[in-house]
Parts: structure tokens; C-alpha cells; sequence
């Protein structure tokens, strides 16, 4: 997934207007504009489109977590250079709050099973002899799995 394609999908999940992306930016100390946000969130093939840098999406990732969890006392947030899957689903994981049962159940909402095991293998350091690379089709579907717990809302029953 590219990066511009990941902030995509989560600006639906969480329903933020390109406004809102602006002030989380200026929330880290980061200068965006509205025009910038707009190019970001083009599709690919768009004369506008203007790719998200890692640095970008790492910065929107923390001010995402800022937003749910509150600012820590005397720490100063380093922006991530290199962003992967795994950093992006643990950035996640760190913004909703989630232990390891919510984000099994957010993939199973989605349809994807995954063991424990494999999952605590994407939050380990790279040198680790279990860490195991976070795919394009798991955060895929982590993110359809949060779209469907956040935005979703259950349909009113029928009428018999």
C-alpha cells in the first residue's frame, strides 16, 4: 500500500475533513496546507496527485494518536524518516488503544484470521528471529476491519 493510499483509507475510518488534517499536523509542530492535504488524498493518476512522504504519514500517524490518547507530559515526538507496515499497524494499535484480542478481532471483522502468534510477530524489533514482515493484505484489512468498528453502524432490523 502506498502511503498516500493509507492515509486515504483513514481519513474515511475516522471521518476527518481536510481541516482536521491540517490541525493535527500544527498539533506536532507541523506546517501543512489545505492545498497540500487535497494533492495527498488524489488518486494516483491525477494531474494534482503529489505523493505523501513517509516522514508525512509518520507525522499524521502520531498526531492520530495525540488526537485519541493525549499529548505526554515532557515528551518531545521524533517523526519517523522510513515508515513500514509494521510501524503504521503498531502506530495504529497505540492510536485505538487496542491489546492483542481487538486487533484479532478487527481482522476478523474484516474476514482475515490471524494467530497470536503471527500477529505478535509484526511488533517485533527486525533483528528478532520471530519478527515477520507486516504485508500489504494485513494492514489492508486491518484498516477495512477498523473502518467497519468505527464507521459502521448496524442496519435497522427488517420488516417481516
Amino acid at each position: 500500500m502506498t502511503n498516500n493510499d493509507i492515509l486515504r483509507r483513514l481519513r474515511y475510518v475516522f471521518d476527518f475533513h481536510d481541516t482536521k488534517i491540517v490541525n493535527m499536523f500544527a498539533s506536532v509542530g507541523e506546517k501543512v496546507t489545505p492545498d497540500q492535504v487535497k494533492r495527498w488524498l488524489k488518486k494516483d493518476d491525477d494531474p494534482y496527485f503529489k505523493r505523501c512522504t513517509d516522514q508525512q504519514l509518520a507525522t499524521f500517524l502520531n498526531a492520530l494518536i495525540i488526537l485519541r490518547r493525549g499529548r505526554r507530559e515532557g515528551v518531545l515526538i521524533e517523526h519517523e524518516k522510513k515508515i513500514n507496515n509494521n510501524l503504521v499497524i503498531r502506530k495504529l494499535k497505540i492510536a485505538m488503544d487496542f491489546k492483542s484480542d481487538d486487533m484479532l478481532a478487527t481482522l476478523e471483522l474484516a474476514g482475515m484470521t490471524v494467530s497470536d502468534h503471527e500477529l505478535s510477530s509484526f511488533f517485533r524489533k527486525p533483528g528478532n528471529k520471530h519478527y515477520r514482515e507486516c504485508k500489504d493484505q494485513i494492514l489492508r484489512n486491518f484498516i477495512e476491519g477498523l473502518r467497519l468498528r468505527v464507521r459502521e453502524k448496524k442496519a435497522p432490523d427488517a420488516l417481516p
